[in-house]
């Protein structure tokens, strides 16, 4: 029963997965040995060990590893520097370097490569593969290097064309042509149609051109590994480069695959295990390096593949193939593989991608390495995406924005981003443009403030005043200046965290102008004018003609109850009514709540009443203890049913220790019970159109809480209610 459990699935998902895929395989691998300058037969023999290996050891159980484009450029360097022998020996040798990093646990230290590196570098290989095989499909030769293949390529176009042209030329179409044919043609992969169309034609048609050669042998293999006998330092060179190469490429192809399906995450530490048995195999039996393959893994999951003996299965499908049928492999115009190659390569320069890294600024770093690539050679191209990747990284992460600006009589000078040793030049030249005498607000919204940048602004600060001029240093978030004078400079970006100006209580950023309060009232709206507005202003304009508000918030006017706050609520969400004590009166005994009531659920339709209380409440306490006489006894007679209310609400479950808290808690309840009096206010509550809230703010503790009349509590925010009264 067992076995039926493990075959069934098998027979259903993985068996036909492995034969799509290789179906895929055969004439890419035979295309990439071709513009590698490998014998054909090498891109066979990896994509066997791909398979079967990988597949098995790997820790990518859907991606499908094998010969890849990615490395054909440096494979043609290899072979032609080293010879086929050495290559292999090259193969195997960083088999073992991509064990090694496997098994130190570095894995996830590759992906630390920045992507347009890596996406320039294949769009190098794409286009130095195009270069090469252009030549190939109008019938000449690939020439050594993609600079020649450029200079050579417009007389090749303007030559005579032969046969191969044309074959090339038909592959090409077809592949172009297929994705948009009926679904039930497209079963069959583009690339094996189009290597079989193209050969079918040259074959009926008696045309002479070159095709794939085999060995007479298959089975008898001959390209045992060699060492060199000098160079030993381009050997190294040459190993580490296709480890390194190999294993970025396939943990990014391992990691993309990820995200095409649910099934269980890659282990990349042991994927890398597997990519070097693999490659360690391969060289050991005249096969091209191996690496996992985006196009045969993203087919392989769009076929339904579930567990990765479709991967082995697909390696196996591969050895049948080539030892029962050389005979037809033979029969393959060269020139179809490169026309194939040269679609493949065209994939490979992604223009989305370039848009992509256009949006992020990474498009120096993407372009550079593909000139790289193109130009000298693939370790030079990756090498100068890195150097140049790492000098962006410094300048955004050491970024400092410097400028200054007339502000009224006086002046503003500005300073954002982090102000390092390198900025002080910068800071500097802005500083000097400040006429000596005038008044400056100084500005600082920086990250991170060395010694340097803090002693030359201390240095232009004690100068300026010296001069006869003011500096007002207005620090917007950490401290860095303030912290530096009093003795105790901060030397950690980790200790730059502080709370937004506009959720912070006044004294804590805001200096005190003693016996002017209009004062604080001012640097606030100049505060909001400078800082929230440009980022309010796209919301605020689409609220400029109308209000659509879906809950009146009742609460008291005691200044430590911020509704939007504590509601995380915005501009046009809360339509707000503060007096003291959060009272509801009577609909006879206050106009005034009463047309605020029938305006928000009259007219603006508001989905929800909130009434909300809060902790240390004075109108609660005065309740208590006895209003003096006034005004404030008056409005308070209208709290009396909340100090005769029986019954004491809790908090979680618990009574609040000071007794004018738990008479909150009881006005809230009653509050809501006044609501209830109000027609309109009955009328939709009882359609299902409106819902009344109760909510209680512990001042002291942060905490909001909602009431639960299941459980006849105020639970805290965040835990599960029951229905709210």
């Amino acid at each position: 029963m067992r076995v039926r459990e493990v075959l069934r699935p098998l027979a259903r998902y993985d068996l036909p997965a492995s034969l799509v895929v290789f179906l895929v395989a055969v004439p890419l691998s035979l295309g990439i040995a071709l513009a590698s300058g490998a014998p054909v037969v090498a891109g066979l023999i990896a994509a066997v060990i791909g398979g079967v290996v990988a597949g098995a050891l790997g820790g990518s159980a859907l991606q499908v590893s094998g010969p890849a484009a990615g490395l054909t450029v440096i494979m043609a360097e290899t072979i032609s520097t080293f010879g086929w022998a050495v290559t292999c020996a090259i193969t195997a040798a960083a088999g073992l370097v991509q064990i090694l990093f496997g098994l130190s646990r570095i894995a996830r230290a590759a992906l630390a490569i920045s992507p347009a590196i890596v996406h320039g570098m294949l769009a190098g290989i794409g286009v130095t593969i195009v270069l090469g095989q252009l030549h190939v499909i109008l019938g000449g030769k690939a020439q050594s290097s993609a600079v020649e293949n450029i200079a050579e390529l417009p007389g090749q176009i303007v030559a005579h064309h032969d046969a191969a042209a044309l074959i090339g030329l038909l592959t090409i179409a077809i592949l172009l042509l297929w994705p948009r044919l009926p679904k039930a043609v497209r079963r069959v992969p583009g690339p094996l149609a189009a290597i079989a169309v193209a050969t079918v034609v040259s074959v009926t048609a008696g045309l002479t051109l070159p095709r794939v050669e085999l060995p007479g042998d298959l089975l008898n293999i001959r390209f045992a590994p060699q060492l060199p006998s000098t160079g030993w330092g381009a050997f190294a060179l040459a190993v580490f480069t296709i480890a390194l190469i190999a294993s970025v490429e396939s943990l990014l192809s391992a990691v993309a695959v990820d995200q095409l399906h649910t099934g269980p995450r890659t282990n990349l530490d042991r994927e890398l295990i597997g990519q070097g048995a693999a490659n360690m195999v391969s060289g050991a039996l005249g096969g091209l390096p191996v690496t996992g393959v985006i196009v045969r893994s993203s087919t392989n999951v769009a076929a339904g593949a579930k567990t990765r003996a479709s991967a082995i299965l697909h390696g196996v499908w591969v050895l049948l193939f080539v030892v029962a049928l050389a005979g037809l492999i033979e029969n393959i115009p060269l020139a179809a593989l490169a026309g194939l190659l040269v679609h493949v390569g065209a994939k490979l320069v992604n223009p989305a991608y370039m848009r992509e890294v256009l949006a992020h600024g990474d498009l120096p770093v993407y372009l550079l390495t593909l000139a790289g690539v193109v130009v000298f050679d693939l370790l030079t191209g990756v090498l100068a995406g890195i150097l140049l990747a790492i000098v962006q990284m410094l300048r955004r992460t050491m970024w400092s924005g410097v400028h200054a600006e007339r502000e009224g009589d006086g002046w503003r000078v500005v300073v954002e981003g982090v102000l390092t040793f390198l900025s002080v030049p910068r800071l500097s030249k802005v500083l000097a443009t400040v006429p000596a005498g005038s008044a400056v607000r100084l500005e600082l919204i920086v990250d991170y403030l060395d010694h340097a940048a803090f002693e030359s602004l201390t240095k232009w600060q004690h100068a300026h005043e010296l001069a006869g001029g003011t500096v007002e240093v207005d620090e917007i978030g950490h401290p860095w200046v303030a912290e530096g004078k009093a003795g105790r400079p901060t030397r950690s970006r980790a200790a730059a965290r502080a709370m937004p100006r506009w959720l912070a209580p006044w004294s804590a950023w805001q200096a005190v102008d003693a016996g002017i309060p209009t004062q604080q009232t001012h640097r606030g709206a100049t505060e909001f004018q400078r800082r929230a507005a440009p980022l309010l202003r796209d919301t605020l304009s689409g609220l400029a003609d109308e209000q659509r508000p879906r809950t009146l918030f009742i609460t008291c006017g005691d200044s430590r109850v911020v509704p939007n706050l504590i509601t995380t609520s915005g501009p046009g969400d809360l339509f707000t009514i503060r007096n003291i004590g959060n009272l509801v009166p009577s609909k006879q005994a206050d106009p005034s709540m009463n047309a605020s009531i029938e305006y928000a659920v009259g007219i603006l339709g508001v989905s929800e009443i909130v009434v909300c209380g809060h902790s240390s409440c004075g109108a609660m306490a005065a309740l208590a203890d006895g209003p003096p006489a006034g005004p404030i006894e008056d409005w308070l007679r209208h709290a009396e049913p909340t100090a005769q209310r029986g019954g004491e609400p809790t908090l979680d479950g618990a009574k609040p220790e000071r007794a004018n808290d738990r008479l909150a808690l009881r006005n809230v309840l009653q509050q809501l019970d006044h609501l209830r009096e109000y027609p309109k206010v009955a009328a939709a509550e009882a359609a299902g159109e409106l819902r009344l809230t109760g909510m209680y703010f512990d001042v002291g503790a942060a905490q909001v809480h909602l009431y639960d009349a299941d459980a006849r509590t105020f639970v805290a925010a965040g835990v599960s209610l029951g229905a709210t009264e």
